[in-house]
């Protein structure tokens, strides 16, 4: 018959007997070792000087700042264009590229009315003033191209919006829309106008204050001071 174990006389007196002692079965210096460990590995992901569990990042970090377009969803938060500034923009960017044909067919006519009083008048025009005649139209068709695409694809803004105070922007992003859908824009705006004139006045009653063609192109004009 074997004889008992005596009981560890280093054991707690409050530790029941059969408890292994603490530590039993880890090797020296673990938890130690453990919990160093665990250290290093904090102060490494956390940036020198940020106080423990705080974001090292300012509030409101990685959040759409307020007043953004949203992406698609609703209105725009920058105020709607009227119909009325839109309308003044869009003459006065017509003014300004009929102003050099008027004046080449103005020389035009201004050159068949001297010649009728030549002795052997002549009805048609002389081959200069054919030529500045065509000259206008062809710097027509170029300010156009630059104010209506190039400019305002670029800015958001041709002249007569710019002195309107209004721009032209992407409904989803917010931004310019480039040459490419400005242009395009305008070739529809075309097609509708003559196609039906309610595409002029669509804006009056319509909640965006969309043309056809704005819906289309997925495009607002905004105010760009109040």
């Amino acid at each position: 018959m074997s004889t008992p174990t005596p009981p560890d006389d280093n054991r707690p007196q409050d530790q029941p007997y059969g408890t292994p002692p603490p530590g039993y079965g880890q090797q020296p210096g673990y938890p130690h070792q453990h919990a160093q460990q665990h250290a290093q590995q904090h102060a490494q992901q956390q940036p020198y000087g940020q106080p423990y569990g705080q974001s090292p990042y300012p509030p409101g970090y990685g959040q759409p700042p307020y007043g953004a377009y949203g992406y698609g969803y609703g209105a725009p938060t920058p105020p709607l264009a009227e119909w009325g500034s839109r309308v003044a923009a869009s003459l006065l960017d017509s003014l300004i590229s009929t102003v050099p044909p008027l004046i080449g067919f103005g020389v035009l006519i201004a050159n068949v009315a001297a010649r009728d009083g030549n002795p052997y008048p002549e009805d048609n025009p002389q081959w200069w003033a054919i030529i500045l005649f065509f000259l206008g139209i062809v710097a027509s068709i170029g300010l156009s191209l630059w104010n209506r695409v190039f400019r305002q694809g670029r800015t958001g803004q041709s002249v007569g919006k710019s002195a309107l105070n209004i721009r032209l922007i992407d409904a989803t992003t917010g931004e310019s829309i480039g040459a490419g859908r400005s242009f395009l824009r305008d070739f529809l705006a075309g097609l509708f106008d003559n196609a039906c004139f309610l595409n002029v006045l669509w804006p009056l009653w319509d909640d965006q204050r969309q043309t056809w063609h704005d819906k289309v192109i997925n495009t607002y004009v905004i105010r760009t001071s109040v």
